[in-house]
């Protein structure tokens, strides 16, 4: 299988605007090079739901990303988006990568409870929500990390043996 190509956005209004430095982002293409995997492209946006909306599908559509990983937007915050986001931009949800996401983060902290991140299919993209914390963006890209390879194996009409 050729290397994943993966996108990375992360949301967050004070990364936007220059308040704070992003470390989620950079902390996930890390993690995704330290993989061997492709880095399609990053997006930074303010917690919007049009910009999301916007680099969630670019890189889906545009950068050709098998896999799109947000960061950020996932809390309770009223400017927490992502979830819907998702929801509107993808074909098809993927409940059970958030729910893993979210059991094997409450082994960490019992706050995972708060999180409501989602996960769903744009065509052949696997969309996932992840924190914006460096540190429970990195938890949270090791819980499902073993399976990408598998599921756009699986979204493109193979790895069913």
């Amino acid at each position: 299988m050729e290397a994943l190509r993966i996108g990375i956005v992360t949301s967050s209004d004070s990364c936007a605007a220059g308040t704070k430095q992003d470390g989620s982002g950079p902390a996930l293409m890390e993690l995704v090079e330290a993989r061997g995997w492709v880095l399609a492209g990053y997006r930074l946006c303010a917690d919007d739901a049009e910009q999301l909306g916007a680099a969630i599908i670019e890189l889906a559509d545009a950068e050709a990303a098998d896999v799109v990983l947000t960061t950020g937007g996932t809390g309770f915050s009223p400017r927490d988006v992502a979830p819907e986001v998702t929801a509107r931009v993808c074909d098809r949800m993927a409940p059970g990568v958030a729910e893993h996401i979210r059991a094997e983060s409450a082994k960490v902290t019992p706050r995972a409870m708060l999180s409501r991140g989602a996960a769903g299919l744009r065509g052949r993209t696997l969309v996932i929500n992840l924190p914006g914390s460096v540190k429970a963006a990195r938890e949270s890209f090791g819980f499902v990390a073993d399976q990408l390879e598998h599921a756009v194996q699986m979204i493109a009409g193979g790895g069913h043996d």
